[in-house]
């Protein structure tokens, strides 16, 4: 029998918005976190698998940018579409205290705060995207249509 899959809180937030999603699970490997790998255990194109990143402005404070696995942001990019002179990814350990979220499970979807958010532009030309779920080995497919409005994204052009 197939284990049943728990809902996350963000996947709880889009049934209420009744946003359409699919919970998919995949095996973690606590060595490699990286989006790549997600991937590649989902038989996915990584340009389809989104990371979420949390960003800290010189101005503005904290932002959140989702960009494509493979991908690096451009933190200039990043800043100046914030709003910010400059802008650098928050360390780890206020990752959790910040979003409530861990590295390799965290989502724009149901931080503690709501914090601006960006997605980069490479996100149109989907049907559907993967985002995390709020933790690791669990993977949410939706489409980015809805996605972007839910959290109140701005699509922007953010990588290097």
């Amino acid at each position: 029998m197939a284990k049943k899959i728990e809902k996350t809180n963000a996947a709880r937030l889009l049934d209420r918005a009744k946003i359409a999603y699919d919970l998919v699970p995949y095996e973690v490997d606590e060595n490699d976190l990286a989006a790549t790998h997600v991937a590649a255990t989902l038989g996915e194109p990584i340009e389809r698998v989104y990371k979420t990143l949390v960003l800290r402005g010189d101005r503005n404070g904290h932002f959140v940018c989702v960009v494509q696995g493979d991908k690096e942001v451009d933190l200039k990019a990043a800043a100046k579409v914030s709003g910010n002179k400059s802008a650098n990814l928050i360390p780890m350990k206020e990752l959790l205290p910040t979003t409530g979220y861990i590295r390799g499970g965290c989502t724009p979807i149901g931080m503690k705060k709501r914090f601006p958010t960006f997605i980069d532009e490479s996100v149109l030309q989907f049907d559907y995207i993967y985002i995390s779920a709020g933790q690791r080995g669990l993977q949410l497919r939706l489409n980015p249509q809805d996605l972007i409005p839910f959290v109140g994204a701005e699509v922007a052009p953010l990588v290097l």
